[in-house]
């Protein structure tokens, strides 16, 4: 018994570092923000589920899974908001959910990281980088941003096509709490 807890014992420091699961905690952020006809509109994706497997020792090993339902998108205007859940922007009635995967993640500078991974999103799939930090501790965070150039998605038929009333490209920002996946 004593060889083989010793040889256990020797065979770990040779092993790689595991990953870590985390699924999204309470106190998770997903906006987005553009304007509209130069005047600057925020909004948000309540309801999105997150889970995330990652080590910064081992980024190349990362994943990361958002799940966002996209009936809820709001920006607070009324307006506004009927619009983009009707058949010119998100069509929620016939593309309930969008998605975004990331595997393999890049070190950049400054403690940054990278996640090129690819949105579902109106029934297209497209690839969209992530970039984020990452706060370990009691309460870990990612707080990351993306740009979505929205027409590449058909956001904006008709006449919203026109990138000087919208322009094509929309900043996404989150910020989410992490907890031990179960």
């Amino acid at each position: 018994m004593r060889s083989f807890l010793l040889c256990v014992a020797l065979a770990l420091p040779a092993m790689p570092s595991i990953a870590a699961d985390w699924v999204q905690a309470p106190g998770s952020s997903l906006v987005f923000a553009g304007t509209y006809q130069g005047e600057v509109f925020n909004g948000h994706f309540p309801g999105f589920q997150t889970r995330l497997r990652f080590d910064p020792d081992d980024p190349a090993a990362g994943r990361l899974e958002v799940e966002i339902p996209m009936a809820g998108v709001t920006t607070g205007n009324p307006d506004y908001d009927g619009e983009m859940r009707g058949p010119a922007f998100f069509d929620v009635k016939r593309h309930a959910r969008a998605r975004y995967v990331a595997e393999g993640f890049r070190a950049l500078e400054d403690g940054r990281y990278a996640a090129d991974g690819r949105l579902e999103l109106r029934g297209t799939s497209l690839p969209v980088t992530l970039t984020f930090r990452w706060e370990g501790g009691d309460r870990p965070t990612l707080s990351g941003q993306a740009r979505v150039e929205r027409l590449a998605f058909g956001i904006g038929d008709g006449m919203w096509a026109d990138t000087s009333v919208i322009p094509a490209e929309i900043a996404i920002s989150t910020r989410v709490v992490f907890r031990p996946a179960p």
